[in-house]
């Protein structure tokens, strides 16, 4: 099936340059191409494939049009006042006096927030303990900005937004442009990174990643923060832009400042973690109290549970386990192989062997199990085994239902799915508006710029209109001499004409593209036809008594400069009908310098007719 030509462009993109844009918004997407294709006259998607084919300098155009740098120092000014007064300082207590502090600014374009943040550090560490501790990594796609951002030069323009004492304190000025102090340059590291495709930088403590997620679709967007989760320190926070919110990721990322848009990381327990505790919480139930009571308190546990001696033998039943598995107190001393409770509704072997040879519990999640009375439940396993001073002398097998659990996590699963899409729709809506503002910024932008150009250009214009009125006097001089200049034009172009009907054979110019430029007299009556009518015209696309086809090949030799000369002898019709032999010798036409501008073609009958086809007397 063909692809549609938007997806066949993003596939080129894909191939030929290593960008994925799959992941991007579509209606954003197509609009920024549709711009670009707009700006340079095209309005077909395949058309505009065909031109990047062709125009290989495109690429940087299109890129730059798509991937919008709207970016700026201390953008949205309150969350920044927010993060320097309250989340800096809290992470500089929690992770000591001495820790290294790792930052890093994902899709920092052309670099200010990542100077935002080294200033912002600067202030609270002082600029010694920032130049010993900390380290900033600042990746993007655009290889440009990039390249903007290792400079670290700016314009007045562009550091307007950076406050007067830190514009003195960390900026050089020079040649009308500030540039970042060189000493503290030097912690930062710019880089390429897709944050699609690939892998995070880890054990970071901040992570700013500002008005780039509002640009991926949804599935893009969760693959992209399971990266960024995975990148962050416990302690770490997470800066978002001001349209990224995060509400359908709260198992990843938890708000500190929704408004603000700063977020703490969501820690994952380890599995082992849940699994030794459930072993410490055995080994304390099975030390305490008398054995009645033990045994009592064993046999009305909730929780189906088999207990199991060093070598495998059913030491105890609880009635829970008895009533769903079928089984009496007759089967314990009995192996655990020889029972069915052995391999259903798991494999139970495999898994005590695997808990003594770890020295750790096994959970088994969801596994089918069908009762005797004929229902279904879905249970968790786990196996631990029983450890003194570190060998194993016994297994506890604990069965949990988890069937109404596992309902009411499949209805909440589906009311989060559709709240999740509720508030993508909204979100969405959000960044796309986000995203307009965005282009609207650049295009004013852009507009301030053209602006600044008319008048430069309007002043331009008034000193050209005094020069016109000196060099229109000059034109009529240079009118007078090119009146001389076409009468002797014109008395070359006859005289040319003289001789071309003075050789006494047929004459045809071609060009480099095999376009008839000359057609002499002797070629009409050759031929029949008229110069009017087949100058501009494919040599080879002409339809008369002489095969043109057998011209291809020795105009290609001449024309590439591998041949002088070429002669060759052809059968043709003349314009009356009559059979001739016809000489044409083909010639390159070399003007200036000696370069190949195009062929001569002489063609002459060689069996006593003339250019009218009749026997010459």
């Amino acid at each position: 099936m063909a692809q549609e030509p938007v997806e066949a462009l993003l596939d080129y993109l894909k191939r030929t340059r290593g960008f994925d844009f799959t992941g991007y918004k579509r209606s954003s997407l197509e609009r920024r191409i549709s711009r670009r294709m707009s700006d340079i006259g095209i309005d077909d998607y395949r058309a505009y494939l065909d031109h990047l084919e062709v125009q290989p300098d495109e690429f940087a155009f299109l890129f730059n049009t798509i991937l919008i740098n709207v970016t700026g120092f201390f953008r949205d000014p309150a969350s920044w006042d927010y993060f320097a007064s309250d989340i800096v300082p809290t992470l500089l207590a929690t992770v000591g006096e001495e820790a290294p502090i790792r930052v890093w600014c994902a899709g920092c374009a052309s670099g200010e927030e990542t100077y935002t943040m080294a200033m912002l550090l600067a202030e609270s560490l002082g600029e010694e303990g920032y130049l010993e501790r900390v380290k900033i990594y600042g990746t993007d796609v655009d290889d440009e900005a990039l390249s903007q951002a290792r400079h670290a030069t700016y314009t007045a323009k562009q550091v307007e937004g950076v406050p007067k004492p830190y514009l003195e304190r960390y900026f050089e000025h020079f040649d009308h442009r500030y540039a970042f102090r060189k000493d503290l340059r030097r912690t930062v590291i710019f880089g390429r990174n897709d944050l699609v495709q690939d892998a995070p930088i880890s054990r970071i403590d901040i992570l700013t990643c500002r008005n780039t997620l509002m640009y991926f679709n949804a599935e893009t967007q969760a693959r992209i923060l399971g990266r960024l989760h995975f990148a962050l320190n416990d302690w770490g926070y997470l800066f978002l832009g001001k349209s990224e919110m995060l509400i359908t990721h709260s198992d990843l990322f938890s708000p500190v400042d929704l408004k603000r848009r700063v977020f703490t990381k969501v820690a994952k327990p380890t599995l082992r973690d849940r699994l030794m505790v459930v072993a410490q919480d055995v080994r304390l139930e099975a030390a305490e109290g008398s054995a009645l009571v033990r045994e009592t308190a064993f046999d009305a546990g909730p929780a189906a549970q088999v207990v199991l001696d060093s070598d495998s033998k059913v030491v105890g039943i609880n009635r829970s386990a008895r009533e769903l598995f079928g089984v009496a107190r007759t089967d314990i001393g009995r192996p655990l192989k020889d029972l069915e409770l052995s391999y259903r509704p798991v494999d139970l072997r495999s898994a005590v062997e695997q808990a003594h040879d770890e020295k750790r519990g096994v959970l088994i999640q969801e596994a089918p199990f069908r009762t005797p009375s004929g229902s279904q439940r879905h249970l968790e396993v786990i196996v631990t085994p029983l450890l003194t001073d570190g060998i194993a002398v016994g297994t506890t097998v604990v069965f949990s239902d988890v069937t109404s659990q596992r309902a009411l996590e499949d209805e909440l699963q589906t009311s989060k799915h559709e709240l999740e899409n509720a508030y993508e729709e909204l979100q969405s809506t959000v960044e796309e508006l986000e995203t307009t503002n965005e282009e609207l910024q650049s295009t004013n932008e852009e507009l301030e710029t053209t602006n600044e150009e008319l008048q430069s250009t309007n002043e331009e214009l008034e000193t050209m209109n005094e020069e016109l009125h000196s060099t229109n006097e000059e034109l009529e001089t240079i009118n007078d001499e090119l009146r001389e200049r076409t009468l002797e034009l014109n008395e070359v172009n006859a005289f040319l004409e003289t001789i071309l009907t003075s050789m006494g054979i047929a004459v045809v110019v071609v060009d480099r593209n095999q376009t008839i430029r000359v057609w002499n007299a002797h070629s009409a009556n050759l031929w029949g036809l008229r110069a009017d009518e087949v100058e501009g015209q494919h040599l080879l696309g002409l339809d008369i008594g002489l095969p043109v086809e057998d011209l291809k090949a020795p105009l290609r030799r001449v024309l590439s400069g591998r041949q002088q000369r070429d002669e060759q002898v052809l059968s043709a019709l003349s314009r009356v009908g009559r059979e001739i032999q016809v000489r044409v010798t083909t010639l390159p036409l070399i003007v200036g310098g000696g370069d190949v501008s195009g062929a001569i073609l002489l063609m002459e009958p060689r069996d006593g007719a003339g250019a009218d086809g009749a026997d010459a007397t």
